[in-house]
């Protein structure tokens, strides 16, 4: 060793001894190019689309574990700024068509803002992969566990940022058709999310491995089916974990009323009104139904989001028209209701249950802790009317609650989370930790399409798992329908459509692993992604000393 310029310097054969005494695979991995950028652009582009037909509406969930693998592979060997460019091209082919529906009435600037949005996140997922790349020289089979780690990270950033963040297209919202679905009874959506990940990273190393034996003929092809051998194992961990087919407690029916919504043109008010009337009607002709025997008693009715956008509880006419739909069925109404105040200029979405006779208990009432940004309200509205004045179209900001949506219906305590909120693991977690023992999703798709519809309905597949209960999603206009605690869809209805589901459940108790120890596996798997990187950076500095004023021939890092 010499210094020049008081910088230490390695000789060229000193360098050739140390790469000799390193382990052949070490040695291998240093010769390891980069994929060709074209080809990187193209799977990258591939990764995004493998990865949106993984969700509903078309539910190819074993494209999850594919998507992740040619992003991973892309971005292998290349510099952090190129990985992040991209993991860029994955998340606009991801979610500029998975998040389609939120132009259908809003125009194409909030869709392209928050599509662009949620790609940058895989920008940074891009990038971090490549700055790990360094850990496999040494460590070539731990790739998958760290492919797994960086999802779990850049979906707990995701989720939370900005404005309490945006969970929709989260990799566990893909395997609702999966046997991973089942892992989300032990850790939730970031368990099962890692898993996927997990899966892809074998995908990678059964690339690497075949590459290898394909350039060295000698070589064997056993790692190839070793790694697919896992990648397959991965799926058939989660039939192992146990599941309830169905509670175990008492037996209740409950009745859906998908109302749907009339035709647009309506003026505003001539909408809301009619809304509140298809969904008067439609339990009206249930209780006719139950008079005749055609159905059976339910012991609670549930109507959707938006069920009633005239405040009943200040507009006597809408609250009289509610009465007299609890009146005639003769049980108590989840109603989804917009609720004026507590200030001026500002509301709230409520779930509000409605008694016969009695008419509303204020005790058991739930007002959304969620709050969609620029959708029910908006921040920074001065600053984001500068962006465009259609921000202007959200005339009232809706408050969010602060307590959890326990309410107390009877035979059953419903656990009440209000449409998007069930993308948010502590927003129905708390439900059940308070005792919940059904979980009840009330939404509004109407404004969306069937892609939307389903992709929730997903969301709501998994939590029943995670937290082992029965489920329901209520829709104005579909896909309503129950979910048993093993994820299965029971009456699921038809989009856009007038619908009546009634189904007997079985309440359920206790808490599942998943349910007790909450938000501790993700944070487990995000300190394991920090470090991962940490790590890397020792890794890159100690090599970048070790070759300091040593040609190097080719570039390792990639464009």
């Amino acid at each position: 060793m010499v210094r020049a310029g008081g910088v230490a310097r390695i000789r060229p054969g000193t360098l050739r001894r140390v790469i000799v005494d390193m382990p052949a695979t070490a040695v291998e991995m240093m010769r390891e190019r980069p994929l060709p950028l074209p080809v990187a652009v193209v799977a990258a582009v591939g990764g995004g689309v493998a990865l949106l037909l993984a969700f509903p509406p078309y539910g190819v969930w074993p494209l999850a574990a594919v998507g992740v693998a040619l992003l991973a592979g892309a971005a292998h060997r290349r510099r952090p700024r190129a990985g992040a460019g991209l993991g860029f091209l994955t998340g606009v082919a991801l979610f500029a068509p998975l998040l389609g529906w939120t132009n259908l009435h809003t125009g194409y600037l909030p869709w392209a803002l928050l599509s662009l949005l949620q790609a940058g996140y895989l920008a940074l997922l891009g990038a971090a992969t490549a700055w790990v790349s360094p850990l496999v020289d040494r460590l070539r089979w731990g790739w998958p566990v760290l492919t797994g780690v960086l999802w779990v990270a850049q979906e707990a950033l995701r989720d939370r940022t900005p404005f309490g963040g945006f969970p929709w297209g989260r990799l566990a919202f893909s395997q609702d058709g999966s046997p991973l679905l089942r892992l989300a009874a032990l850790g939730g959506a970031p368990l099962v999310t890692f898993a996927v990940a997990v899966a892809g990273g074998f995908l990678v190393a059964a690339g690497w491995a075949g590459w290898a034996a394909y350039r060295h003929p000698g070589r064997r092809w056993t790692p190839v089916a070793g790694a697919m051998a896992a990648v397959l194992a991965v799926p058939a961990v989660g039939l192992l974990v146990p599941i309830r087919a169905e509670g175990g407690g008492e037996a209740v029916t409950v009745a859906i009323v998908q109302g749907n919504v009339p035709r647009l043109g309506l003026d505003f008010n001539a909408q809301r009104q009619a809304v509140l009337n298809n969904h008067v009607a439609a339990t009206v002709e249930l209780a006719d139904q139950v008079a005749s025997g055609a159905r059976p008693r339910p012991d609670l009715v549930v109507w959707p989001e938006n069920s009633s956008d005239i405040d009943p509880l200040r507009d006597a006419s809408a609250g009289d028209r509610i009465q007299s739909a609890a009146d005639a069925v003769g049980v108590p109404i989840l109603v989804g209701a917009v609720l004026r105040g507590p200030g001026e200029g500002q509301v709230r979405n409520a779930g509000l249950l409605w008694w016969p006779g009695t008419g509303p208990d204020l005790d058991q009432l739930y007002t959304k802790r969620h709050p969609v940004p620029f959708a029910e309200y908006v921040p920074f509205r001065d600053v984001a009317r500068l962006v465009s004045k259609q921000v202007d179209r959200v005339r009232a900001d809706f408050v969010p609650g602060s307590t959890p949506g326990v309410l107390a219906a009877g035979p059953a305590v419903l656990g009440d989370v209000i449409c998007f909120e069930v993308a948010y693991d502590e927003v129905v977690r708390d439900t059940v930790t308070g005792g919940a023992q059904l979980l009840v999703v009330q939404t509004n798709n109407a404004t969306f399409d069937v892609a939307e519809a389903r992709q929730q309905l997903a969301m709501v597949r998994l939590r029943a798992v995670e937290h082992g209960r029965p489920a329901l999603m209520a829709s104005t206009v579909g896909v309503s329908g129950f979910v048993s605690p093993d994820g299965r869809v029971s009456d699921a209805t038809e989009f856009n459509t007038r619908a009546i589901v009634v189904r007997q459940l079985h309440l359920a108790d206790g808490h599942t692993l998943a349910t007790r120890v909450g938000l501790w596996p993700e944070v487990a798997l995000t300190f394991l992604a920090v470090a991962a990187l940490a790590a890397a950076g020792v890794r890159r500095r100690t090599r970048g000393a070790l070759t300091a004023g040593t040609p190097v021939r080719g570039r390792q890092d990639g464009a």
